[in-house]
């Protein structure tokens, strides 16, 4: 059974503005020039605390991007992101992004207080780069694993963590994803498919025996070839009185950002 597509106010505007535009998806289109038909001009430049800005004038509106940022499909993420400020949120004279207000699960802590515009620019870059229709279509099929991930991030040209997101909501594979900082489970997030229960562990630390754990204590990265660890259910859900952990084949990968200390742990079943 195919997953229904359901577009947010982001995810909307973004695919929108593709189809007013002529394009089905932007993969060979430089972001640059696709900003500056938009009205912004992106410059590359040194930043300290931030990944990119902008800054919307009478005339013009300048969107600064990071020149330090280590990742094209990462660099490609934020100035999408900010071409969604652009769009959305004409009117903030100044806006700065790093990798908090990029976070879906920290904009889900905060959307009460902060509201919903970073929300909302994460899934417009989400949808601009990885167009809901091309995405399903693309995983549709294929096994779990984070190769997958991988390789959709390298055919969509971006990052990691926004597949991984992109994949928790069209997904054929049910997964959970817990987001770990600074030694703390700051949020975690399940799709509607995956069959088991997660016991709340938001603002404790990372269970001893989860691969997470390993790298805050360890300061352990693992290799992409051994980056699928097997773990027991019991490491991140709850395992039932009548259940054993030996039944199940659970595994975690964890997307590390060792700059801000900062896990995603990916958990499925086999």
């Amino acid at each position: 059974m195919e997953k229904l597509i359901k577009y947010t106010k982001g995810c909307a505007c973004a695919r929108d503005l593709l189809c007013d535009n002529g394009f089905d998806d932007l993969i060979d289109f430089p972001l640059d020039l696709f900003a500056s038909g938009l009205g912004g001009t992106i410059v590359h430049k040194p930043m300290t605390n931030s990944d990119g800005r902008i800054i919307f004038g009478k005339k013009n509106t300048i969107i600064e991007i990071n020149n330090g940022i280590p990742f094209e499909e990462k660099r490609r993420f934020t100035i999408a992101h900010e071409i969604g400020h652009l769009v959305m949120h004409k009117g903030i004279d100044i806006h700065n992004d790093n990798e908090a207000t990029m976070s879906w699960f920290n904009n889900k802590e905060k959307q009460a207080r902060n509201g919903r515009v970073e929300y909302e620019a994460n899934q417009f870059a989400s949808e601009l780069l990885m167009p809901s229709i091309i995405f399903y279509k693309k995983q549709k099929g294929k096994k779990f694993s984070p190769k997958l991930l991988r390789d959709l991030s390298s055919y969509f040209k971006t990052s990691l963590t926004s597949v991984a997101f992109k994949y928790l909501e069209l997904g054929d594979h049910p997964i959970c994803l817990f987001h770990s900082y600074n030694k703390r489970v700051k949020y975690w997030m399940r799709n509607d498919d995956f069959p088991h229960y997660i016991t709340d562990c938001t603002k404790l630390s990372p269970p001893e025996d989860s691969v997470a754990m390993e790298f805050f204590e360890k300061g352990k990265i693992h290799t992409k070839e051994k980056s699928k660890q097997p773990i027991w259910k019991s490491t991140w859900l709850e395992l039932n009185k009548y259940e054993n952990d030996n039944d199940f084949n659970f595994y975690e990968f964890c997307i590390v950002t060792p700059a801000y200390d900062s896990v995603i742990s990916i958990v499925w079943e086999e």
